[in-house]
């Protein structure tokens, strides 16, 4: 009579506990717990038998995690070498002139002169050279000015002109006289 109440007792519970383990299903699929959470508990609940409806086990998810993270990794890294546009030196020259039009402080110099260069095998680049004083500190710099000659008159830079120079306060040698926004030179 114990064995047979033992295993009535044996029985509802099992029974109990699939209905549990149902509602646990559902919980996990529905109830806003993450997908990896879900597929845990899937797996682990086909594993011990304790899901009836599901009549193949579940492979252990964590193969297959380790295979999507390592896939994504590695097309993120060929993206990363192959699949962005690099940035000529022109664009980064454009993007320098416009940030120092957002952020540079302006402060006062003078054009000491205007050079044309011709590297070897390039096509020559027309050269604005100024002298500024920031915090005491006198700075003289250049400024690569041949996609901006639409922009200046050159034959009216002049030694000794004076100029409004934009310099960036965190560093102060970068900066700029001309560019599409703003002319520092003064006519």
């Amino acid at each position: 009579m114990s064995v047979v109440l033992r295993q009535e007792a044996s029985t509802r519970h099992r029974i109990r506990f699939q209905r549990i383990s149902k509602f646990s299903i559902f919980t996990f699929v529905t109830g806003g717990v993450s997908s990896l959470a879900a597929i845990l508990g899937i797996c682990y609940l086909s594993q011990q038998g304790l899901a009836p409806g599901l009549t193949q086990p579940f492979m252990f998810p964590f193969r297959l995690y380790t295979l999507l993270v390592g896939g994504a990794s590695a097309l993120f890294a060929l993206y990363l070498l192959f699949g962005r546009k690099k940035k000529d030196a022109a664009e980064i020259e454009r993007q320098r002139r416009d940030w120092l039009n957002q952020v540079g402080r302006i402060t006062d110099g003078t054009v000491i002169d205007v050079q044309e260069i011709a590297p070897n095998g390039h096509l020559p680049a027309t050269m604005l050279i100024f002298q500024y004083d920031v915090g005491g500190v006198s700075y003289e710099a250049s400024q690569d000015v041949t996609l901006l000659r639409q922009h200046i008159n050159l034959h009216s830079c002049r030694l000794g002109l004076p100029t409004s120079v934009r310099y960036d306060p965190q560093n102060p040698g970068n900066s700029i006289v001309v560019s599409e926004k703003w002319m520092g030179l003064r006519q």
